[in-house]
């Protein structure tokens, strides 16, 4: 299988989902996280669809090596947003094992990202099977609420 790559429609949909939030318009289950960039420090704004699993909330890296993903381990703290409300998260990166778990209950939670996976290359059927699998290659974060 090829390299997944990121849907042509990613980067002009993530603009308008900002967009949307920046209005206080929340879009579906959408959140905006932003995290300084590791380069220039610059803050980064990224939408994503957390999920809620045994009581924690998560997010799923698309594809292998976004860029928001390594943003985002590499400030190990951001903001999440959802339409005007905000609030700081502690982001914590899970290992393969960790990962796999909630990977397993990503097609449940997270329908919209089954297609992004399966337009992207990255499964077929996008089964829980499938999405386990993907520990290790997909990153996946836990947010941990900041007091």
């Amino acid at each position: 299988m090829s390299q997944p790559t990121p849907p042509r429609y990613l980067k002009p949909m993530n603009r308008l989902v900002k967009g949307l939030h920046k209005l206080g318009i929340p879009t579906g289950a959408a959140m905006v996280l932003t995290v300084p960039g590791r380069k220039t420090g610059r803050l980064r704004s990224t939408p994503m669809t957390p999920f809620t699993y045994r009581g924690d909330l998560y997010t799923v890296a698309g594809y292998p090596g976004a860029d928001w993903a390594a943003n985002a381990r590499a400030a190990g703290i951001g903001t999440l947003s959802r339409g005007r409300r905000s609030w700081r998260v502690k982001i914590v990166e899970l290992d393969a094992e960790e990962a796999r778990p909630v990977l397993r209950a990503f097609p449940a939670q997270v329908p919209v990202g089954v297609g992004f996976a399966k337009r992207s290359g990255l499964v077929h059927d996008g089964t829980p099977d499938e999405f386990e699998a993907l520990a290790g290659q997909l990153t996946v974060f836990r947010f941990d609420p900041v007091n």
